[in-house]
């Protein structure tokens, strides 16, 4: 398949294009920093703006699916990345024909979302740090998510939770509308969105992704994906 995709030189796109050229995909990923990938057989790099329609559109064109890893940082500020790239890049998907979606979002968009056995997650940490401190960020995945829901596309809504850096990709689960799990690794993310992308089992829902085999330091992880920066 030629894939298009977004955030390809993120944390998470990093691994979802490796991933795909290793299934013998043939990848255009898009970025601003073309520099910072690595020429690779079967890999087109295109530069692009997620959120400017004139120079999403040329990298969508020709796709049989586009897969959207693209992420910021929490920040007290308004964030309309994902909710504007939204716009652009299912604008430019029904342009050009193409009708499967896969985005990540997170777990924290799903109302109902509590893991078991997670009292401390759940009573400290999900209330401090998701719901006060990236506030803004998932108010706009949620937004993000409310645009796409009205396209006529064979979307899926990814969610992992907590995400963390692991080499390689374990026994996840995913789950319709959210997994019960607090972690997820990025190599098992970007593997749960090429298996989604072939079996469609979530077309037009959510689909939920956990890993339960390892557990990152919970303190290191709030640094590395919410507070450092890039």
């Amino acid at each position: 398949m030629r894939i298009t995709v977004f955030g390809a030189n993120g944390p998470t796109g990093r691994h979802l294009t490796g991933q795909a050229l290793a299934a013998g995909h043939q990848v255009v990923a898009v970025t601003r920093r073309p520099g910072s990938l690595t020429p690779r057989p079967g890999l087109t790099v295109a530069v692009a703006d997620a959120t400017d329609p004139v120079t999403v559109a040329p990298a969508i064109e020709g796709a049989d699916a586009v897969l959207s890893a693209l992420g910021t940082r929490f920040s007290t500020s308004a964030i309309t990345t994902y909710s504007a790239s939204a716009t652009a890049i299912t604008d430019a998907m029904a342009h050009h024909g193409v009708k499967r979606l896969l985005v990540v979002s997170s777990s924290i968009a799903d109302p109902e979302w509590r893991p078991s056995g997670a009292y401390f997650f759940n009573h400290v940490l999900d209330p401090l740090v998701n719901r006060r401190l990236g506030r803004t960020l998932h108010e706009d995945m949620r937004r993000m998510e409310g645009v796409i829901r009205r396209t006529g596309l064979d979307w899926t809504f990814v969610r992992p939770s907590g995400l963390f850096q692991h080499p390689v990709v374990t026994a996840y689960r995913t789950a319709e509308t959210s997994a019960d799990g607090v972690f997820t690794a990025r190599t098992d993310l970007a593997a749960s969105m090429l298996r989604e992308m072939d079996a469609g089992r979530y077309v037009r829902t959510a689909m939920g992704v956990i890993t339960t085999e390892v557990k990152p330091s919970i303190a290191k992880l709030i640094w590395n994906e919410g507070v450092r920066k890039k």
